[in-house]
C-alpha cells in the first residue's frame, strides 16, 4: 500500500525546505507527477495505521500553515 500526500503552502507559513525536512524524517519520500510525497508501507495495512500516520503528520506540521490532503491506494 501506498499513502500520497499533496501540500498545499501558505505564503505566510513555514518554507517549502522546512515542510519537506520534516515530512522526510518522517519517511515520506518526494515524488514527481500526480503528487508532492509518497509514504510506502510495503504491505496491507489496516485503516487505523493509516489514521494514525496521517495524525503524526499533521501534528508535525502544526501551525506551518500547510494544507494536506491524503489519498492511500493498495
Amino acid at each position: 500500500m501506498e499513502t500520497y500526500i499533496d501540500i498545499y503552502l501558505n505564503t505566510d507559513g513555514e518554507k517549502a525546505s522546512i515542510i519537506e525536512k520534516k515530512l522526510k524524517d518522517m519517511g515520506l519520500k518526494t515524488t514527481i507527477g500526480e503528487h508532492d510525497y509518497m509514504y510506502d508501507w510495503g504491505k496491507i495495512v489496516d485503516w487505523s495505521e493509516v489514521i494514525t500516520l496521517i495524525d503524526k503528520i499533521q501534528t508535525n506540521l502544526k501551525g506551518s500553515g500547510a494544507i494536506l490532503k491524503f489519498k492511500t491506494v493498495r
